[in-house]
């Protein structure tokens, strides 16, 4: 870990769910408060598992690891801190507006913005108030402040009263209104994360093409706003120790073939390889040895994994959603788990019974629709939700409605909001409600879903606008309908994609948690890119096998009414024939 040799104060891990951030952040301060420095180590995530990583039962106040000397760990929820904040906004409204309208500002500050900026006032009073940290030699964040969050903080009209009166349902501002009075405070905390000497980023991700785009666009949009002092680390690099074994050998070529098409945005930075863990990275001892050059030869002996605890395959679910013989088939899951590939290989599945079905798909580089669409499937039809495009289309509508009447600070001001993760995910919306209404006659499957959140905004959206304006002529009649129909078991089915890995399926469990409050009920579980199937002999694919079975039975027995595993493939799933084996057995997979 070459950010150790001369380590600055402030440490942040960032990176999207499942890459190992907080295992990397644990390591880094067990190491540093192994060299006898007092080290503070703080995550705000809502599913933080540093509890279990370090063993200790963590509060929201710093607490002693007695088996590191020196180190100090907190946990510090953000959804607590969200719904502390978001009653200082609402609450001086009970009672006056009506009950309506009260509810739909409650939903409008229930989101991800409001998240976000909890979390930043979270930091602030660790990073703007020196007081607050002054007995540690080092603060260590397993999580990150988004470019989003940091770019509308440094924006000088964001501190303006506009915010006051601005409550659109897209908005990151109203939830950003609220914090006005700690301006000081958060340019204190902009400040330090700028500067490289206080403040290193520490971008964390996979081996994987879609991780390091994704790393990548957040190093530039960071850097951008004069977050310059980064490091890279590229976790669970898999080296084989079995050249008879093919899965192994399969992995270790795909990780090296997308460490060599690094983008360079990434690739020029500093860079620490971590090997991939056999097991979960749970404990000192484990902590400790993170990082080290040489990676032992293990001959462990291993527990058979059972077939009878193994999920069904993917075929048997896709047969179980051809018996309605129509509606719409979300794919949906964090960022990663390749929900994207589970929608495209139902479709496939679905048409090569004999149903006609559209797929529509967000993938950026179109890369699943192009090979579908060149292998020409009967009955597959393939369309692209473009994010951009609906964005922009979105963006103009909302500038020539909202922004009327604002003077040129005002509309500055709304033009950056809407460049927010909330816009996007609201132009996305009103694509995907078009779409679901395709399923009244065939199969329609998504891997674009609107989260929990975003589907009761618009519940609450509809009833403040049939309270307030009697009217709903100006809603598209496919967002007018599109509530009933995805709360309709008979027409909208589910699947929530996930990994076995433990960041995933809690991440997952979230989502059916949002859903569920949206009304929505999931239809089933698909574990994605899981080794327990497949017969491997590799040491450390045996141990990885292992673990990944304590989050299966998580999965099965906690979270899911019905689940359908994917084994680990040795080729990416493209093309009519890649898909295909998607929805195979599992014994097929094995005999591959």
């Amino acid at each position: 870990m070459q950010f150790l040799d001369v380590p600055t104060r402030n440490l942040f891990f960032t990176g999207k769910g499942g890459v190992g951030k907080t295992s990397m952040a644990c390591a880094t301060a067990v190491k540093l408060a192994d060299r006898g420095l007092r080290v503070l180590l703080v995550s705000t995530d809502p599913a933080s598992n540093l509890d279990e990583v370090l063993g200790t039962q963590l509060e929201n106040s710093p607490t002693a690891i007695e088996s590191v000397p020196g180190l100090f760990a907190m946990n510090i929820d953000p959804e607590e801190a969200a719904r502390e904040y978001r009653e200082r906004m609402v609450g001086p409204y009970r009672g006056v507006l009506p009950d309506t309208a009260v509810a739909s500002m409650e939903e409008q500050f229930s989101g991800s913005c409001t998240l976000e900026i909890a979390a930043f006032d979270e930091f602030a009073k660790l990073l703007g108030d020196k007081d607050a940290t002054s007995p540690f030699d080092h603060v260590i964040f397993d999580t990150a402040p988004t470019g989003h969050t940091l770019r509308l903080l440094t924006l000088p009209s964001a501190w303006s009263g506009f915010m006051e009166t601005n409550t659109s349902g897209t908005s990151c501002l109203g939830p950003l209104a609220g914090l006005q009075a700690q301006q000081a405070i958060y340019k204190q905390t902009v400040d330090a994360l700028g500067d490289a000497a206080v403040t290193t980023l520490i971008l964390v991700t996979r081996p994987e093409p879609s991780a390091f785009r994704e790393a990548a666009r957040t190093s530039a949009e960071l850097q951008t706003l004069g977050v310059s002092n980064q490091h890279l680390i590229v976790n669970g690099v898999f080296t084989s120790q079995t050249p008879s074994d093919a899965v192994a050998v399969a992995m270790q070529e795909r990780a090296d073939s997308a460490v060599a098409a690094m983008p360079d945005a990434i690739n020029a930075l500093p860079r620490t390889t971590i090997p991939l863990a056999g097991a979960g990275l749970m404990g000192i001892e484990s902590l400790r040895q993170v990082g080290e050059l040489q990676v032992e030869k293990i001959e462990p002996q291993f527990d058979v994994v059972e077939a009878d605890s193994i999920p069904g395959e993917l075929g048997s679910l896709v047969d179980e959603l051809a018996e309605v013989g129509h509606g719409a088939i979300l794919a949906m899951g964090k960022g990663g788990v390749g929900k994207t590939t589970v929608a495209a290989s139902v479709a496939v599945a679905l048409a090569e019974r004999g149903f006609d079905v559209h797929l529509s798909t967000t993938d950026p580089a179109a890369h699943i629709a192009a090979t579908i669409t060149a292998d020409a499937i009967s009955g597959l039809t393939v369309g692209r939700i473009d994010p951009a495009k609906e964005t922009a289309e979105y963006t103009a509508e909302v500038m020539q409605t909202a922004g009327q009447g604002l003077d040129a600070e005002g509309k500055a001001l709304l033009e950056e909001d809407l460049r927010s993760p909330c816009t996007e995910e609201i132009a996305v919306f009103r694509a995907f409600a078009r779409a679901v209404a395709e399923g009244s006659n065939s199969f329609v499957v998504l891997d674009t879903a609107p989260t929990g959140h975003t589907v009761l905004l618009l519940d609450s959206a509809l009833a403040y606008h049939r309270e307030v304006s009697r009217q709903t002529n100006e809603i598209p009649e496919s967002v007018e309908n599109l509530l009933p129909r995805l709360r309709d078991p008979n027409f909208t089915r589910v699947l929530i994609v996930t990994l076995p890995e433990a960041t995933p399926v809690h991440e997952a469990a979230k989502l059916q948690d949002d859903l569920r409050r949206a009304q929505i009920e999931p239809f089933a579980w698909v574990i994605n890119q899981s080794l327990a199937p497949l017969t491997v002999c590799d040491p450390g694919l045996k141990s990885r096998q292992q673990h990944e079975m304590q989050f299966i039975r998580e999965v099965t027995e906690q979270h899911a009414v019905r689940t359908a595993i994917i084994p680990w493939q040795a080729e990416p799933p493209t093309g009519r024939e890649g898909l295909s084996r998607l929805a195979a057995t599992a014994a097929n997979m094995v005999a591959e």
